[in-house]
């Protein structure tokens, strides 16, 4: 009988060939690796392949459902998210294979990020949950900021992977004007008081402070307050097409 794979690595991507190939070499320890496609018109899929990962096609918006296609497809004991713009540094595989190695391993483990925006590292670590025990895998929620549901206690792991983001200007504005329409349906449709401008630069407001002072986005330099100023616009993009979708139905 075939052993049970102990990783299985799970890769959402959609036209990411650029960046896919490192991606899937930096995980070439695992023991299996899946990518769901979404809807890729590159040669996102070909590259796949290549690596010899188990490929699921799967068009949608709703991020959740992508991870959850992944989970159920895996076969692994453990299971390991990683996005196409992220690399898995030796490091943080060392320290995830000990981990799997462990009797009493917890359920789940955040994977913190170091970030690199327009080229530059970033000074603040984000994490999220990525690295679960099958076992105690429940589900993920979210259309586009989905979270991990598990059953156990849920650690954090101290090697980061590299998070490279935000590469052109370009590639952030066709992005956000993308996204913006489906976070502006989204909280459409959970009922978002009505528009108004006060409400509009409290917003903007908020967003420049988390990123150039909560974040220390005023470290980077010129990249750090280019950063910060889009993301009060890329807020205020989302918050105008509500402001339009609200105002069609009045």
């Amino acid at each position: 009988m075939n052993q049970k794979p102990l990783l299985s690595a799970i890769v959402i991507a959609k036209n990411e060939g650029e960046r896919l190939y490192a991606c899937l070499r930096n995980l070439s320890w695992a023991d299996e690796l899946i990518l769901v496609d979404n809807g890729s018109t590159d040669n996102t899929v070909q590259i796949a392949r290549q690596r010899k990962a188990t490929i699921i096609k799967e068009r949608t918006n709703n991020f959740a459902r992508l991870r959850n296609i992944g989970a159920k497809s895996a076969r692994g004991v453990w299971l390991l998210y990683i996005d196409a713009d992220e690399t898995v540094t030796v490091p943080l595989r060392d320290e995830i294979i000990g981990i799997m190695r462990q009797p009493k391993s917890l359920s789940a483990y955040v994977l913190p990020r170091k970030n690199i925006y327009l080229g530059r590292p970033w000074p603040y670590r984000d994490g999220m949950v990525r690295l679960i025990k099958k076992e105690s895998f429940v589900t993920w929620e979210g259309i586009l900021h989905e979270h991990a549901i598990v059953r156990g206690a849920i650690g954090s792991l101290t090697q980061a992977c590299i998070h490279t983001t935000h590469r052109t200007l370009s590639e952030m504005v066709e992005k956000t004007n993308e996204w913006s329409a489906y976070e502006a349906a989204l909280r459409f449709g959970s009922k978002h008081p009505p528009i108004r401008s006060w409400r509009i630069i409290r917003v903007m407001v908020t967003s420049f402070f988390d990123s150039f002072i909560r974040q220390g986005g005023w470290r980077a330099g010129t990249t750090g307050w280019i950063e910060s100023i889009y993301q009060s616009f890329s807020i205020f993009i989302t918050y105008a097409k509500l402001w339009e979708v609200q105002n069609k139905y009045i």
